[in-house]
């Protein structure tokens, strides 16, 4: 399946079990959108992840063993996602 960016260009994907996670490029991407979504084998949005604050984007994704995502955002939060519904676990800031 060829996946298509909802808004801008897709910088990484990540293939799991239950389908791809995406990350578009936080550059030019809508505010009130989340820029890391899960899309399912029929290409269907599953979850979009959820923000730490209105105007954070996602710049970096990494899966881990535990099936959590471990993300960072333009206004400088870490924050641990939960795979299945793309909500936050835990945040911290790494000014």
């Amino acid at each position: 399946m060829a996946l298509q960016p909802l808004f801008t260009q897709i910088e990484k994907t990540i293939q799991t079990n239950d389908g791809n996670i995406v990350l578009e490029s936080h550059t030019g991407f809508p505010f009130n959108e989340s820029n890391l979504y899960m899309v399912n084998p029929s290409g269907v949005v599953v979850w979009k992840a959820e923000k730490p604050d209105l105007r954070s984007l996602y710049t970096r994704i990494k899966l881990n063993e535990d099936f959590t995502l471990s993300t960072f955002t333009t206004d400088a939060l870490f924050c641990d996602l939960d795979l299945k519904t793309g909500k936050i676990i835990s945040k911290s800031s790494f000014k």
